[in-house]
C-alpha cells in the first residue's frame, strides 16, 4: 500500500509516494507553464494548469509505481502558499492566481494598516501585512476588477484548489490559512476582525482544519481523470513550509530547517505563538495540532542562481556553477550580491527592494560572481535566523534542505556563515514527503507526526563550522547588513520612476 503526497509548486506539480514505514518509493514531476509577469513585481499562474499538472503527475506516479489507484491509502496535498484562486458561484475560476511572489499590492497593504492600524493586525493574525499575502491581492481585485471581485463567491489557496477538483470539498488547514493574513494564528480560525473591518464576506473562506484531519473523498469525476479510486480520503496537508518541515523532522523544540527552493526559509518549532514586534519574520501555525512556527523568508533564494543561470549562463548546469564557484576565493573578492529579485519579506518587508551586485570590479569573473550569490543568499538567510534566535528559539541542530543541500559547497557555505552544525537527511523529497506522512498520520497508521518522523527520518550528512572561515564571514556578514539600508532610498526612488 501507499500514501500519496502532491505538491503543488511554483515550476510544476510533484506527486510523490511512500510505504507504511514512511519510506520514498516512487515520484513524478509534471511542469507547469510559465508564470506570467505582465509587469515588473507581478506574478501570475493558471490554477487550471495546476491541475493538468497534477494529474499529470499522479497518472505518472502510479505508473511508475505499476500501481492502480485502488493501491494509494490516503492522500495528502501542500503547495506554494499566499496565492489568491477566486471563484464564481458556478465554481470556476475567475482570473488568473495571484502567486506568492507577486508584489503589486503595496498601496492596499498600506490601506490596511491605515484602517486597522499595524499593532491591531499584529494583535489579530500574529503577522505583518505583506504583499505577498493573500489579503492585500484580495483588496487589489477590488479596487482593480471590480466586476470580478462582485462575482467572487470562494476564496481558495493554491492546494485547496486541487483539492476542490479532487474532491469537491471547499476547505483548507491552519498552515496555510495562517498566510492569508486573515486568519487569528493564536486561536487557530479565521479573524472576524480582519474581514468585518474591511468590509469582506466571511463566507467566501473554506473551512479550516488541522493538517491531518480528513477533509473529503476522491470524487468518481477526479478517480476517471487521474487514475486514483474513488473514495480515497484526502487530508488537509499543509502549506509548502510547514509540510517540508514535517518531511524535515521538525517536530519538536531544538530543531531547525532552512530550505532553499525558489524562495528560501529558515523554519523553527514553536510551542506557544510568539511573535517579532517588528513583524520581520513570519508566525504560524504548525501542521502538528497545539504547535506553531516561526520562519523567516528570502524572496529570491535559490531564484537568485536560477535567475542567472537562465539570463547569463543557460548552457550551464548548476552542478557546472557551483563547482565554479569554488575556484573563487571565499568573500568573492569584496563582492556582494542582494538576493532581492522579488523585492524581500526578511528582514525589511520591503516590495521595492530590488537585486544588486555591490562591490564589482574589473578584477571580477563569473566565478566571482556565482559565489558570491551563494554567499549573498547565506547571508540573507542569516538575517532570519538571528531573529529566530531572539525570540527563544535557539537550535541545537540546522537540518538544510532543497537545493543548498545538493552541494557539498553550498552546505558547508551554510555552516560557515551560520556558525551552526548544518546537517542533511536521507530523505531529500521536500514539502510532497512531508504531505504524505501527513496522509500516513491522517489514516491512522501513526498516532502523531512525531511518532512517525522518529522512525522514518535519519541524519546522513553533517558539515561542522570551520572557526577560521566563520569569523571571516562573520566580519563580511557586518557588511552585508549594511547594504541595504545605504540602498533603500535608491530602490525607492527607481520604483517610482519604474511605475
Amino acid at each position: 500500500m501507499y500514501w500519496l503526497g502532491l505538491d503543488v509548486g511554483t515550476g510544476g506539480s510533484r506527486a510523490l509516494l511512500v510505504d507504511g514505514k514512511g519510506r520514498v518509493r516512487y515520484s513524478f514531476i509534471a511542469p507547469h507553464s510559465d508564470m506570467q509577469m505582465l509587469k515588473p513585481l507581478w506574478a501570475e499562474q493558471d490554477p487550471d494548469d495546476w491541475w493538468r499538472a497534477g494529474q499529470i503527475a499522479i497518472q505518472g506516479v502510479l505508473r511508475e509505481a505499476q500501481a492502480t489507484g485502488s493501491d494509494v491509502r490516503g492522500i495528502g496535498l501542500t503547495g506554494q502558499m499566499h496565492g489568491l484562486v477566486i471563484l464564481n458561484q458556478a465554481g470556476e475560476v475567475i482570473r488568473p492566481a495571484l502567486i506568492w511572489c507577486d508584489q503589486r499590492s503595496q498601496r492596499q497593504v498600506d490601506f490596511i494598516n491605515a484602517e486597522l492600524g499595524v499593532e491591531r493586525v499584529l494583535h489579530s493574525t500574529a503577522n505583518p501585512v505583506l504583499t505577498g499575502f493573500t489579503l492585500p491581492k484580495l483588496l487589489w481585485v477590488r479596487d482593480n476588477e471590480p466586476q470580478l471581485f462582485s462575482s467572487i463567491r470562494h476564496l481558495l489557496l493554491p492546494k485547496d484548489y486541487l483539492r476542490y477538483k479532487l474532491t469537491g470539498e471547499l476547505a483548507t488547514d491552519v498552515s496555510d490559512a495562517s498566510g492569508t493574513a486573515l486568519f487569528d494564528v493564536a486561536k487557530r480560525h479565521w479573524s472576524e476582525e480582519m474581514t468585518s473591518r474591511l468590509g469582506l464576506r466571511r463566507d467566501i473562506l473554506p473551512e479550516c482544519f488541522e493538517s491531518s484531519d480528513i477533509t473529503g473523498n476522491v470524487s468518481s469525476d477526479a478517480a476517471a481523470l487521474t487514475g486514483l479510486a474513488e473514495g480515497t480520503p484526502v487530508v488537509a496537508g499543509a502549506g509548502d513550509q510547514a509540510a517540508s518541515a514535517i518531511g524535515n523532522g521538525i517536530v519538536q523544540a531544538g530543531l531547525l530547517s532552512c530550505t532553499i527552493g525558489t524562495s528560501g526559509v529558515v523554519f523553527a518549532y514553536l510551542q506557544e505563538p510568539a511573535y517579532d514586534p517588528a513583524g520581520r519574520v513570519h508566525t504560524f501555525c504548525h501542521a502538528i495540532p497545539g504547535a506553531w512556527h516561526v520562519m523567516a523568508v528570502t524572496q529570491g533564494a535559490g531564484l537568485s542562481l536560477q535567475w542567472f543561470r537562465n539570463r547569463l549562463a543557460n548552457d550551464c548546469e548548476y552542478d557546472d556553477l557551483t563547482a565554479e564557484a569554488t575556484l573563487a576565493p571565499a568573500g568573492s573578492h569584496g563582492l556582494f550580491w542582494l538576493p532581492y529579485l522579488m523585492g524581500e519579506r526578511t528582514p525589511h518587508l520591503d516590495a521595492r527592494a530590488r537585486g544588486a551586485w555591490i562591490g564589482l570590479t574589473a578584477k571580477h569573473r563569473r566565478a566571482d560572481l556565482v559565489r558570491a550569490i551563494l554567499e549573498g543568499v547565506c547571508f540573507s538567510q542569516k538575517d532570519g535566523l538571528e531573529i529566530i534566535a531572539a525570540l527563544g528559539a535557539r537550535p541545537n541542530q540546522v537540518r538544510l534542505s532543497g537545493g543548498g543541500a545538493k552541494s557539498a559547497f553550498w552546505h558547508q557555505l551554510f555552516a560557515d556563515i551560520f556558525n551552526q552544525p548544518v546537517v542533511t537527511l536521507e530523505t531529500q523529497e521536500g514539502s510532497a514527503y512531508g504531505a504524505a506522512l501527513l496522509a500516513l498520520v491522517g489514516t491512522g497508521e501513526y498516532e502523531t507526526a512525531a511518532e512517525l518522523c522518529g522512525q522514518a527520518l535519519q541524519v546522513v550528512n553533517e558539515k561542522a563550522p570551520q572557526p577560521e572561515r566563520s569569523s571571516f564571514y562573520d566580519a563580511r556578514y557586518r557588511i552585508y547588513q549594511s547594504l541595504y539600508p545605504a540602498l533603500k532610498p535608491a530602490f525607492q526612488a527607481i520604483a517610482e520612476v519604474d511605475g
